[in-house]
């Protein structure tokens, strides 16, 4: 059994989200959105942030002009340009892009090479000695102008595999150069980790700090990184929600957790790991590519339950069911209700919203009542806020006083109108008094929204506040055609929470109003 490594004294994390992350496909990212990036980075405590390609994106030139003058203030990461050696048969010295990485203003730079003997001969279309001298020049000239130097050694794994001896050479130029790291890089994501070990080692034979940078075409980027770090890297690159070309980098989060959690580094400070869901969900907030629910550590589902076996347990010990605490990452554990939970579920689901239910006549009570709703095509695992509406009912507890006592949509269709095409009459009862109002909007699901706000605005205001961010429909048993059952979810937020319901019914405007009333119901309830 191989011994857990011990931490190195010094030990790099290192970002790139803002260079190859931004390479991913759909992924656009303005001055504006990375200058927010860098600072959610810098929160996370990571050691440097590669912020793009100066003089070779002017997106990303304005980036570092804009930090330069101000725009971006690090209390904990350094600022890193990334760029490449200088072209075949000239000098750094003249290389316009090279001298491009001096005008950036950054302390720290990252230079990517060449490592692997047939991209020199069909990328560069230069000569192995040539391309060492690349090397050997761009390190030594940027070394001399004052930066700090990090050489990324690109499609490393595999020249070591199509030439070991040149793959080697290369590190060793970068190394006498004088850079101060050397990253290995898996720039086609096909390792796997059983062959990290062998090559970093024989790497690290050269005697310079090495570090790793893993792409994740077999799945593997971070189990593959982590695999270098046991033979010895001590610099690792990725990004934040594997952000990347292709499927994508080596998640940094998962990284960091990993080797803190699990190894016992001191990667960073642990109120600083304890931000990592808040920081990953405010960067896909940016790019606007949501985090997959089932995400390691920062997911939504995480450390979601749902079997009744695994809630009896919990109720014991959570770490019965749990590898690590959620709240070191800032998750939370959440306990799905389904058609699969035990009273167990509902108890713990109960106590999580605020309500007693350790009586357990009334607990197997709510468990029935929520299986027979499942049965019946309502899904509660995604929908806290009918859940609780459902629980509140049960238990006899007071909602917000409106109802709606009747309702009806008028939905039209004429391709050459401008404007509203659906209207929707609604009468409600707000309190002592009854309104009937009609609502205009873009298809029935807004014009049952127009109507209803405009019905209560006057008694409960803060309904206002509340905005539709997110409609969605299934059609249940599908095989009864346009007579089956309808379920649909929708997301409310009044800007501080966000929350969602579900409706069934044999049509989905019928479906859609339950949700939607729901909505209102639960904001005013908790508002």
């Amino acid at each position: 059994m191989n011994a857990q490594p011990v931490a190195p004294d010094s030990f790099q994390v290192f970002d790139t989200t803002l260079r190859d992350g931004a390479q991913q496909e759909g992924l656009r990212l303005t001055v504006a959105d990375k200058l927010r990036i860098a600072g959610l980075l810098d929160e996370l405590g990571v050691g440097f942030i590669e912020g793009g390609w100066p003089g070779a994106n002017p997106n990303d030139t304005a980036f570092f002009a804009a930090a330069a003058a101000g725009d971006l203030r690090l209390d904990n990461a350094t600022l890193v340009a990334f760029g490449a050696t200088r072209k075949a048969g000239g000098s750094a010295a003249s290389d316009p892009l090279v001298r491009a990485l001096l005008d950036a203003r950054t302390s720290t730079v990252c230079l990517v090479a060449k490592s692997h003997d047939e991209h020199v001969f069909r990328a560069l279309q230069t000569t192995l000695a040539e391309n060492i001298e690349m090397v050997r020049d761009t390190v030594s000239f940027l070394v001399a102008e004052g930066r700090r130097v990090f050489v990324d050694c690109e499609h490393f794994f595999d020249g070591y595999k199509a030439n070991a001896a040149y793959a080697l050479e290369v590190v060793r130029t970068a190394a006498e150069a004088g850079a101060e790291v050397v990253v290995l890089c898996d720039t086609n994501g096909g390792m796997l980790p059983g062959r990290m070990g062998d090559i970093v080692s024989a790497a690290g034979s050269i005697g310079v700090e090495l570090g790793v940078h893993c792409h994740n075409d077999t799945g593997c980027a971070v189990a593959n990184t982590l695999a270098a770090v046991e033979a010895g890297v001590t610099h690792v690159q990725g990004t934040v929600n594997g952000h990347g070309e292709r499927t994508g980098n080596a998640d940094i989060i998962q990284i960091m957790a990993n080797l803190q959690l699990k190894l016992g580094w001191d990667v960073v400070a642990p109120e600083r790991l304890a931000e990592a869901t808040r920081i990953a969900n405010a960067i896909a907030a940016v790019t606007n590519i949501p985090i997959s629910a089932r995400a390691p550590y920062v997911g939504h589902s995480a450390f979601a339950h749902k079997a009744g076996l695994h809630a009896s347990a919990i109720k014991v010990d959570a770490n019965l069911y749990q590898h690590t605490d959620p709240q070191s990452v800032g998750n939370d554990m959440r306990m799905l209700v389904s058609d699969m939970a035990g009273r167990a579920n509902i108890q713990l689901k109960g106590g999580e919203l605020g309500y007693d239910l350790s009586d357990r006549t009334l607990a197997a009570e709510v468990t029935d009542l929520v299986k027979q709703r499942e049965m019946d095509g309502y899904s509660y695992e995604s929908a806290d806020a009918s859940f609780e509406l459902l629980l509140r009912e049960h238990l006899g507890l007071a909602k917000p006083d409106f109802e709606v006592e009747q309702w009806r949509v008028l939905t039209q269709h004429a391709p050459s109108a401008d404007g509203d095409n659906s209207e929707a009459t609604l009468k409600v009862r707000a309190g002592d008094s009854v309104t009937k109002l009609v609502g205009e909007g873009n298809g029935p699901l807004n014009a049952l929204d127009v109507a209803l706000r405009s019905s209560l605005a006057a008694t409960f205001p803060q309904v206002n506040d509340f905005e539709l961010i997110d409609y969605r429909v299934r059609i249940l048993e599908s095989s009864h055609g346009t007579g089956a059952i309808v379920r649909t979810l929708i997301d409310t937020t009044d800007g501080n929470r966000t929350w969602t319901t579900v409706g069934v019914g044999t049509n989905v405007i019928e479906a859609s109003c339950e949700a939607l009333f729901d909505a209102y119901t639960w904001g005013l309830l908790e508002r």
